[in-house]
């Protein structure tokens, strides 16, 4: 099994910057890609941003141009740097990872707990 461990979630005024990391650990042969998505109080759960091994990156529109996707493989960890955060941005932050615990075995789709980011207006 792969675990994901986030931080870096808070309270931040509107205009102000937040960094979120996550961490992977366990068996992990491979991870192929891996992102962030976020859901709102009565809203669906959507992608953030995403960064394959090939660093590869995608952004949802509502973000581009405001935050940043990197991964250090090494470390099997991906951060989000948020800047210029407006009060829409406020949702619980989960970490995906889409992993093979084995050279052999299927692709995994992996989550983690969820980190609150609450921008304040």
């Amino acid at each position: 099994q792969v675990q994901l461990v986030e931080s870096g979630g808070g309270l931040v005024q509107a205009g102000g910057s937040l960094t979120l990391s996550c961490a992977a650990s366990g068996r992990i042969f491979r991870i192929n890609a891996m992102g962030w998505y976020r859901q709102a109080p009565g809203k669906r759960r959507e992608l953030v941003a995403g960064i394959t091994s090939g660093d590869t990156r995608n952004y949802a529109d509502s973000v581009k141009g405001r935050f940043t996707i990197s991964r250090d493989n090494a470390k099997n960890t991906v951060y989000l740097q948020m800047n210029s955060l407006k009060a829409e941005d406020t949702a619980v932050y989960y970490c995906n990872a889409v992993a093979m615990t084995t050279a052999w075995g299927i692709v995994g789709d992996y989550w983690g707990q969820g980190t609150q980011v609450t921008v304040s207006s």
